[in-house]
């Protein structure tokens, strides 16, 4: 074979596409991810993948102790884009809750979910910053506005609340 024909017969051969690279990147990372949870003695919340899709997750999040959510558990879903890490989840609540910060389609509000989320986060980071967004509010953001002014005027209503919209999710059989 002449230089030449070697020259021309690697540039035949291309580099492995960006999304197949990316793709891989974003399997390696969320595996690292799970053995991470798996391996963590971290109360009170659990993730996993659903099924084979290591791209899709569904969490579970109790609510912490002193709050109106203690005792309660929460399903929430993970949907984790092509470009992860480099752009955040796409993060839901399962579980129908009443809270400022999370509208009543389980839309959440949080800044490290959106403009500023960071590739050193990763699903145990979003699991306690949820976990702790629980018993603090960002009642200066609020999705849910009744809920942002009973947290702060009337707690004992605020928790009936929050148990009724628990307790609605019982009844109806529409968590996870």
């Amino acid at each position: 074979m002449t230089a030449a024909e070697v020259n021309s017969s690697e540039a035949k051969i291309s580099p492995p596409s960006r999304s197949t690279t990316g793709s891989a990147n974003v399997t390696k990372r969320l595996q690292t991810e799970l053995m991470t949870l798996m391996m963590s003695s971290t109360p009170g919340i659990s993730a996993f993948p659903n099924d084979e899709n290591l791209l899709q997750w569904t969490a579970t999040i109790d609510g912490p102790d002193g709050t109106p959510y203690a005792g309660l558990s929460f399903k929430l879903s993970f949907e984790f884009p092509s470009t992860y890490p480099l752009t955040a989840p796409t993060v839901l609540f399962k579980t129908p809750i009443y809270h400022p910060n999370i509208d009543f389609s389980g839309r959440i509000c949080l800044d490290i979910l959106k403009d500023k989320w960071s590739a050193i986060y990763n699903v145990q980071s979003v699991l306690l910053s949820l976990q702790s967004l629980l018993g603090e509010p960002n009642n200066s953001s609020p999705l849910n506005g009744q809920a942002a002014e009973l947290w702060d005027k009337d707690p004992v209503e605020y928790k009936r609340l929050v148990l009724a919209r628990h307790r609605e999710d019982e009844e109806t059989g529409l968590g996870l």
